[in-house]
């Protein structure tokens, strides 16, 4: 049962207000770091559900100051291909045990840093021409399996996005919009599947003014903070996050 002790806040907070700012300014990519965060000291499906209601009122947030700034094209595409991969995520998630979604969520973790690194140091190239639109439907359908499974749908997302040759701010909306639809789409299977109890929803409650801050910080750091330190840090959370638990659900 989720304790909501004072060791959970000392977690919680600032994971929470991490995951505001990286979806109100930064095109939500990182955002997952939080539940890999939450996932070291809760069961992986709590971690899930203390955070899916909290992501979404960030994406509410969010919507206002990047309202109709999105390039629907792209974002349609994934939109369609995310539902079919939600459902995908609950097939998984109803025949996986506690071991196999931490392993996936550290998996996923350190494999986003890799590619980050690896595009960074010029080992992986990144595309030259604008990908087309099936390949973003099939995006849009990993987006959707790991936005459901780990919250983690913004890097497949991104890897669509970024080769649209979009603005940064036409990014950033996108990203809003995507994840705003799909996370909504979320809610119905994770409480469904007994995600959500009392006790998430008093969490819930607690954590709400800290997302709401983080957003508003990250709106306001859309402009003003140097993406290379923001991710820098991400990076390392990531790795850390997702060794341990890679660790665990091997041990």
């Amino acid at each position: 049962m989720l304790e909501l002790s004072a060791g959970f806040f000392a977690v919680a907070v600032p994971a929470v207000l991490f995951a505001g700012v990286s979806k109100g300014g930064f095109g939500s990519g990182a955002a997952f770091a939080s539940s890999a965060i939450l996932a070291l000291f809760l069961e992986p499906g709590q971690a899930l559900g203390v955070m899916l209601p909290l992501l979404m009122l960030i994406d509410v947030a969010s919507l206002k100051p990047y309202w109709r700034r999105w390039h629907w094209p792209d974002a349609r595409l994934l939109i369609l291909g995310g539902v079919p991969g939600v459902v995908l995520g609950v097939s998984l998630y109803r025949v996986a045990d506690a071991d196999a979604m931490r392993l996936l969520i550290g998996g996923i973790s350190v494999l986003f840093v890799v590619w980050q690194l690896g595009q960074r140091r010029g080992w992986i190239h990144p595309f030259r021409e604008r990908l087309p639109g099936w390949v973003g439907l099939l995006a849009g359908v990993v987006t959707g399996f790991t936005s459901f499974v780990s919250h983690a749908g913004g890097p497949p997302a991104a890897v669509y996005l970024l080769s649209q040759r979009l603005s940064k701010t036409q990014y950033q909306a996108s990203s809003v919009l995507i994840f705003w639809v799909l996370n909504s789409v979320k809610f119905v299977p994770y409480a469904w599947l007994g995600m959500f109890t009392l006790q998430t929803a008093k969490a819930n409650l607690m954590l709400a003014p800290v997302a709401l801050l983080g957003t508003w910080l990250g709106v306001r750091a859309h402009d003003l903070v140097p993406e290379r330190v923001f991710f820098g840090l991400t990076y390392v959370l990531l790795l850390v996050t997702g060794g341990k638990l890679i660790w665990d659900g091997l041990m």
